[in-house]
């Protein structure tokens, strides 16, 4: 029973997270040449994540005050203007060719990776709180741990696309690009799905 559970936490994992690479490997690029920049994506992963966890176990235990379902596609707003502010630093220090100059200002915080996080978890919540409804809290404690242990796989595979000497060149020389349109994207997604606004 609980190697089933484990084998299907796994699996809901990938459903739902593989497309956090992408952003995540972004993160990586924007980070590049700058100590610490792993732990401070790793921390604000599990940072988001455990937040995504933690609504979905809310809102499964029947505190859907706390998160009501019409409020998530709102978390759309945080990608939406974190690419926009994003986007307009790329736009300010466009004209500036010096290296060192590209690198400064591009600090990846964890706030900043956890609240992208966090807000690209709305599909997540989602499916998480059905499952969770559907089995045993034994099952649930079980889920929550795996996903958590797959947090640190996410992280160092998003690490590993964003260091391949092909896709990093790529990253490093359109990141300043992708980064914002990626999360702009990501923004309008979330809250296009998700009905915000009437949309």
């Amino acid at each position: 029973m609980m190697l089933s559970s484990v084998l299907q936490a796994i699996g809901l994992f990938v459903a739902t997270n593989i497309d956090d690479i992408i952003v995540l490997s972004l993160f990586f690029a924007r980070g590049a040449g700058q100590r610490g920049t792993t732990a401070r994506i790793l921390a604000g992963q599990y940072l988001g994540f455990a937040a995504i966890l933690g609504a979905a176990v809310l809102v499964s235990l029947g505190a859907g005050a706390f998160l009501p379902p019409q409020v998530i596609p709102y978390f759309g707003l945080i990608p939406l203007f974190l690419g926009l502010w994003a986007a307009w630093q790329a736009w300010r220090g466009d004209n500036d060719d010096d290296d060192e100059a590209k690198v400064s200002g591009k600090n990846v915080t964890m706030w900043t990776v956890a609240a992208v996080t966090f807000a690209n978890g709305g599909d997540n919540i989602g499916v998480y709180v059905p499952v969770f409804l559907s089995v045993g809290p034994a099952a649930v404690v079980a889920y929550c741990a795996v996903f958590l242990a797959l947090v640190a796989v996410l992280v160092m595979l998003a690490k590993f696309v964003a260091t391949r000497p092909s896709i990093a060149e790529i990253l490093e020389r359109w990141e300043h690009i992708l980064f914002p349109i990626v999360l702009i994207g990501l923004g309008v997604v979330i809250l296009v799905s998700g009905g915000a606004f009437g949309l």
